[in-house]
C-alpha cells in the first residue's frame, strides 16, 4: 500500500502542472488579438476610416494617416490595436453602430491605447502576474513535497487566482486610462461625445440582455471597468465640451451609412439583408446593399439592375462604377467590366484597391493585347499599396505570360510573404528571383530582403516543432 504523502507527490506535479497551463492560458486569451479573422478590404471602406481617424490623429498631435485602421471579418462588436499604431475594427462594430459618431467615439478609445503605448506595455502587466505564480508555484510546490498535498494545492490556486486579478487590474487601468485619453482627443478635434456614450449604453444593453451582472463585485474578473461605470464618467467630461451639442458631419454620417449598408450586403444572409433594405427601398444604402445581396446570391442582373440606380443617382462616382465592374466581372463578363472599372480607377485617383480589380479584369479577357495595361495598372495598384496579395499574384501572371521568371517570382514572393504561414514559399521564390535578377538591382535587393525575413521565419518555425 502506497503511503499518503508518496500518493499527493505522485499526484501534485500533475495538477501543479495543469494549474499553471490553465493560468497561462487565460493569460494568452487575455493579451493576444484574435488575429484569426481576415482582413476586409475596400477602398470605400478605408478612406471612410481614414477620414474619421485624421482629425483624432491630429489631436493627438499625430500626422494624417499615421495610424491605419483594418476591418475585420468577425460578427463580435469589437476593436483592439495591435503591434504600436494599427487599430482593427470588427464588421459586428460597425453594423451594430447606430452612427458614425459612435464609431468616432471607438476609434478615439483605441487611438488612446496607442499613444499610452498599452499594446506593448501589456507585457508589464504580464510579468506582474508571472511574478505571484511563480512565487505560488515554488511555495505550493514545497508544501506539496512536505507531504501537505491540499495546501500545496490551495497555495497554488490561490497564486493562480491573484496572479489573474493582478493582471485583469492591470488591463482595466489601461482601459480606463484610453477612455479618458479618447474624451480629450474627440474634444480637441470637435467631436461630440455623445456617440461615444450612445456605444458604451450599447455595450451595456447587450450585457443586460446576456444576464451580466453590474454590480461592484462581478468587476474583479473583468478585463474593462464596468460599463455603467465607464457611461458616468465620461459623461461628466462630455456634457461640459464646447462640442457636446455639435451635430455630427453630415457628410461623414452619409458615407457611413453607404458603407454600413453594403457592409451588410456583403457579410449577411441575404434574406436577412432584404428584410432590413426592402426593395420598396430606394434609398442609396438600399440599392447598395441589395446590390451585394443579389450577386451573393447568383442573380447577377438584379444586382446590375440595382447599380444601374446608383450610378443614375451620380454617373461619376467610382465606388458605384467599381461595383458594376465587379458584379460584370465575378459573373464572367471581363470584357464588359472594363469600361467600368478605366472609369472607377480614373475618378479614384488610381485608388490601388479598384486598379487591382482592372488589372484582374484585363487579365482575366485572356487576350494578350490587354496586358501590357494591365501591368501598368498593376504596378500602380502594389507601388501605392504594396500589401494586397492578389495584386501581387496578378501581376506574377503577367510577368509570367512575357517570360519574365525572375519577376514573376519575385512577385510570387511578395505574395507570400503577406500571406500567413507561407514563408517557405516566400523563401523559394525570393531565391528563385535572385538568380535570375540582376545582382545589386533594387528588384534583387528586395528579393534578398524578403528571403531573409522568410528564412528567419523558417527557422523559428522548425525550431518550435
Amino acid at each position: 500500500m502506497t503511503p499518503p504523502h508518496a500518493t499527493h507527490r505522485a499526484a501534485g506535479p500533475r495538477s501543479l502542472l495543469r494549474a499553471l497551463l490553465v493560468l497561462l492560458a487565460m493569460l494568452a486569451v487575455a493579451v493576444r488579438p484574435a488575429m484569426a479573422q481576415s482582413i476586409l478590404r475596400d477602398a470605400e471602406t478605408e478612406a471612410l476610416l481614414k477620414d474619421m481617424m485624421d482629425p483624432l490623429l491630429v489631436a493627438a498631435g499625430l500626422r494624417p494617416g499615421q495610424v491605419r485602421v483594418h476591418m475585420l471579418g468577425d460578427p463580435s462588436i469589437n476593436a483592439f490595436v495591435a503591434g504600436s499604431q494599427d487599430i482593427y475594427v470588427f464588421s459586428g462594430l460597425i453594423e451594430a453602430a447606430g452612427s458614425a459618431n459612435e464609431v468616432q467615439g471607438v476609434l478615439a478609445h483605441e487611438l488612446g491605447h496607442v499613444m499610452g503605448g498599452h499594446a506593448i506595455r501589456t507585457n508589464d502587466g504580464i510579468k506582474a502576474a508571472t511574478g505571484i505564480s511563480l512565487v505560488s508555484l515554488l511555495l505550493g510546490a514545497a508544501a506539496i513535497a512536505a507531504g501537505g498535498g491540499e495546501a500545496g494545492m490551495g497555495i497554488l490556486m490561490a497564486g493562480q487566482q491573484a496572479a489573474l486579478g493582478k493582471f485583469l487590474a492591470f488591463s482595466r487601468v489601461q482601459e480606463a486610462t484610453a477612455d479618458a485619453a479618447g474624451a480629450q482627443y474627440l474634444s480637441k478635434a470637435g467631436i461630440s461625445g455623445k456617440g461615444s456614450l450612445a456605444f458604451f449604453k450599447r455595450l451595456q444593453n447587450i450585457e443586460f440582455r446576456y444576464a451580466i451582472k453590474q454590480d461592484d463585485d462581478q468587476a474583479y474578473g473583468r478585463t474593462h471597468p464596468l460599463s455603467g461605470d465607464r457611461i458616468q464618467a465620461l459623461r461628466e467630461v462630455y456634457v461640459v465640451d464646447p462640442a457636446w451639442d455639435k451635430p455630427s458631419d453630415p457628410q461623414i454620417e452619409r458615407r457611413f451609412e453607404r458603407v454600413k449598408a453594403k457592409l451588410v450586403g456583403f457579410v449577411a444572409e441575404p434574406a436577412k439583408t432584404l428584410r432590413l433594405y426592402p426593395e420598396s427601398n430606394t434609398s442609396v444604402p438600399a440599392r447598395y446593399a441589395r446590390a451585394y445581396a443579389w450577386h451573393k446570391s447568383a442573380y447577377p442582373q438584379k444586382a446590375l439592375t440595382e447599380v444601374e440606380g446608383l450610378i443614375a443617382a451620380d454617373p461619376e462616382d467610382p465606388y458605384f462604377l467599381e461595383l458594376e465592374g465587379q458584379i460584370l466581372l465575378e459573373s464572367g463578363r471581363p470584357r464588359d467590366a472594363i469600361p467600368a472599372l478605366r472609369k472607377a480607377v480614373a475618378n479614384s485617383r488610381s485608388q490601388p484597391l479598384i486598379a487591382a480589380l482592372l488589372g484582374h479584369a484585363l487579365i482575366a479577357t485572356e487576350d494578350s493585347a490587354n496586358y501590357p495595361e494591365a501591368e501598368k495598372v498593376l504596378k500602380t495598384a502594389v507601388a501605392l499599396d504594396n500589401e494586397n496579395p492578389f495584386a501581387w499574384y496578378q501581376l506574377g501572371i503577367v510577368y509570367a505570360s512575357k517570360g519574365d521568371q525572375a519577376r514573376a517570382a519575385l512577385a510570387s514572393a511578395e505574395r507570400y510573404s503577406l500571406e500567413g504561414g507561407q514563408a517557405s514559399l516566400a523563401l523559394r521564390n525570393a531565391e528563385t528571383a535572385m538568380q535570375g535578377l540582376p545582382q545589386g538591382s533594387p528588384d534583387w535587393i528586395r528579393a534578398q530582403d524578403i528571403s531573409l525575413v522568410a528564412r528567419a521565419e523558417v527557422e523559428r518555425t522548425r525550431k518550435r516543432r
